[in-house]
């Protein structure tokens, strides 16, 4: 008997294991998407009407949509990461330097940018002539465009706890 129990079993299990369905509805191709990376170096001119430092207009080396978010960082240097090795240093902007420390002034590397181009600026707090060439001449920057779409729509939170059928009476407050 137990050897009849055993036998049914394992064909039973064979025979649901075995079976396929209907495969459905083709689904439509994936995609990956990746972030485009560029660098470039930057010497920055001097504009005294604002007491600013701007770089040229630098126009992207690919296509950049609307909606695309982008990233700028400034290279810092190498690090040592051991075993001999060394690794680039990024800082993303906007990035503040504090410029001749216990004086108060500091300068602050920014950019600004349509779907065409990218431009770098300094600004600072005191007269930006009297920084260092280093600060301003050589600079590399990298620059990620990282794909994306304008959301569908921006929901209010009355509209969202409304989708989810709640009063709001269950939500927490939380007091600075």
């Amino acid at each position: 008997m137990k050897n009849i129990l055993l036998f049914l079993a394992l064909s039973t299990t064979v025979l649901f294991t075995s079976c396929e369905g209907d495969p459905g509805p083709p689904g439509q191709d994936g995609g990956l998407y990746f972030a485009q990376v560029f660098e470039t170096n930057v010497n920055f001119q001097y504009n005294a009407g604002s007491n600013t430092y701007s770089s040229s207009f630098i126009a992207f080396p690919f296509e950049v949509f609307e909606s695309d978010v982008v990233l700028a960082y400034r290279y810092e240097g190498q690090d040592d990461i051991g075993n001999g090795q060394t690794a680039d240093v990024w800082s993303q902007l906007p990035q503040n330097i504090f410029y001749q420390d216990g004086t108060g002034d500091i300068f602050q590397y920014n950019f600004n940018h349509t779907f065409v181009d990218v431009q770098f600026t300094i600004e600072g707090n005191f007269d930006l002539t009297n920084i260092d060439s280093d600060y301003v001449n050589n600079q590399i920057f990298r620059i990620a465009v990282v794909p994306a779409e304008f959301a569908k729509t921006n929901p209010t939170m009355e509209q969202i706890l409304q989708m989810k059928q709640a009063d709001g009476s269950n939500v927490k407050v939380i007091e600075l």
